[in-house]
């Protein structure tokens, strides 16, 4: 379980709390106005960013003294940060070691973790030789590869056309399952998680609020909510 507790996190001179808890397991979609602080939750969970005050912890171990390699998560970002100089199959490789030095059974875990993504026969080809669509599937089959319960994606499909984008969506939510990962996902688009996400957190006035069911939230919006959706 993820909680935060009386946490405040601080980015300049902007600052945000949050106190809640969110179950293994879950498919979680952090929705909100831009500004309103969904990257900056990400940002304290993944540890780039120190809390201000309170706790962050996962099974109840808290994770404020690990560097953000050492936690349980994985993040992909909205640009998937790829390494345009290495090949799919590299930058998947980076998921088990940082300085590419893998066995032959880290070379098939690669190989095998681009089939489970749908890029089976692609792992030469280094980003520029890839579709938008494609370059997503490799980020994704690099933090599969790092088997860390939680994983935190941060718009990773905003470039992506909506076809792909419901694609890539339903890809996610069936390897989070498949997998048992708890994932937290922030969204721009309310259809993302009407798609694949049991509960939505709304971050807004500095605050992300407890998790909700995604049926309900939208059934009975809040205020914010419904203001950010006009």
């Amino acid at each position: 379980m993820l909680t935060l507790d009386h946490l405040t996190l601080r980015a300049g001179d902007f600052s945000l709390t949050a106190d809640l808890t969110v179950a293994k397991g879950r498919k979680v979609a952090v929705l909100g106005p831009s500004g309103a602080g969904k990257s900056t939750l990400l940002a304290g969970i993944a540890g780039f960013l120190a809390p201000e005050e309170g706790r962050i912890l996962w099974d109840d171990e808290d994770l404020g003294p690990m560097a953000p390699g050492a936690r349980p998560v994985s993040v992909i970002f909205q640009d998937n940060n790829l390494f345009p100089h290495l090949t799919a199959a590299q930058n998947v490789g980076l998921g088990l070691s940082p300085n590419l030095k893998l066995s032959q059974t880290d070379h098939t875990q690669v190989n095998a973790a681009l089939e489970r993504v749908g890029l089976g026969g692609l792992g030469a080809r280094k980003p520029a030789a890839l579709s938008g669509g494609q370059i997503a599937r490799v980020a994704l089959a690099r933090a599969l590869l790092r088997h860390k319960p939680l994983l935190l994606l941060d718009e990773p499909f905003g470039a992506l056309g909506p076809a792909l984008r419901a694609e890539m969506l339903e890809l996610v939510g069936k390897l989070a399952d498949d997998t048992d990962a708890t994932l937290i996902m922030v969204s721009h688009e309310p259809e993302d998680a009407r798609r694949i996400a049991d509960e939505v957190i709304l971050v807004a006035g500095g605050e992300a609020q407890a998790p909700r069911p995604t049926e309900d939230i939208f059934r009975n919006p809040p205020d914010a909510l419904r203001d950010y959706l006009g």
